[in-house]
């Protein structure tokens, strides 16, 4: 049995589903570079001892997109703080699956990607103030069942949403890295779950209709 208190406190080891969301759900990704640049900053922040910040570090090595992935695991050998397993980014909001891997991780990790594009969107959009509604919220999650049918559930959110009519269209989630895995992917999961392609396309597919229509009722409860 799970005790209560490491249900709300943030443990080495453990493993976490993390949301926050946009003021108001005010709409924070409006174009490819913006979703692009929040899953960068995932790839960034993970490591600990930095020497600079990502905008700085961006302008002194002037990588762009998904080069950056490549070229930022081959220069930097720093340890991580969290292991991503699953992601998916909304326009307002955002889902992790994150393992803690060294202490207040998950807090020092979520601190810097949120307050890193909170000042890039801030200047882009010449605005000030807050971005997120809050530090973030955390579940912990408590089985490997659990865990695998959560990273079905947030892979799914996009068709949920009417946002696409499959999963594998929406490109700012980690479904694609799980329907082909390889050395460039930013998600970890091997020593968690066996994820067979084939099967795991499958298992999301099954649930697709099901969970939009719970994401409808779910629309209209809250009118």
């Amino acid at each position: 049995m799970i005790n209560k208190n490491r249900k709300n406190k943030l443990e080495n080891n453990y493993i976490y589903h993390v949301i926050n969301r946009s003021i108001a759900s005010y709409q924070i990704f409006n174009t490819d570079n913006d979703y692009l640049r929040m899953i960068m900053l995932f790839c960034f922040y993970q490591r600990e001892n930095l020497p600079t910040k990502f905008s700085m570090f961006l302008r002194q090595q002037g990588v762009q997109n998904f080069g950056f992935y490549q070229y930022f695991k081959t220069i930097v050998k720093e340890e991580k703080i969290v292991e991503i397993i699953a992601y998916c980014l909304m326009s307002n909001h955002i889902h992790l699956v994150l393992k803690q891997l060294k202490e207040n991780g998950i807090s020092i990790f979520m601190g810097n990607v949120l307050n890193s594009y909170t000042r890039y969107f801030n200047t882009l959009h010449k605005r000030k103030g807050p971005l997120w509604e809050s530090k973030f919220r955390h579940i912990l999650v408590e089985s490997d069942e659990q865990l695998l049918h959560l990273t079905r559930y947030i892979h799914l959110n996009p068709c949920s949403a009417n946002m696409v009519k499959k999963p594998e269209l929406w490109q700012y989630s980690s479904y694609l890295e799980y329907l082909k895995p390889n050395n460039d992917n930013i998600t970890s999961y091997d020593d968690l779950m066996e994820i067979d392609p084939k099967n795991y396309q499958k298992f999301v597919n099954d649930r697709k209709d099901y969970q939009r229509q719970l994401s409808i009722i779910k629309k209209i409860i809250n009118l």
